[in-house]
């Protein structure tokens, strides 16, 4: 069967933080969130060999906008906050 390789991403400002906005609560978890400091490139060219991706922060998801990974109405704002999930089929 196939292979999964999942790849979490987020802006460095927002590990550790709870967005809230309504009944919405998002933990950016040091445990998933912190594999590793990378730069944001290189971070979005990871995306290229992952089957999901879980993106929160304007960097980075602007960035996976800007490579063509994310399409911008597929965003969702947290708090002001944006996050995108990518899954390959």
């Amino acid at each position: 069967m196939g292979r999964n390789v999942l790849l979490a991403i987020c802006d460095c400002d927002l590990l550790g933080r709870t967005l809230r906005q309504g009944k919405i609560v998002f933990h950016v978890k040091d445990e998933f969130y912190n594999g590793g400091k990378v730069s944001i490139e290189e971070a979005v060219g990871m995306i290229e060999n992952s089957t999901i991706v879980n993106l929160v922060g304007k960097n980075c998801v602007e960035k996976a906008i800007s490579q063509g990974y994310v399409h911008p109405e597929a965003v969702l704002q947290i708090n002001g906050v944006p996050h995108a999930q990518i899954v390959k089929l």
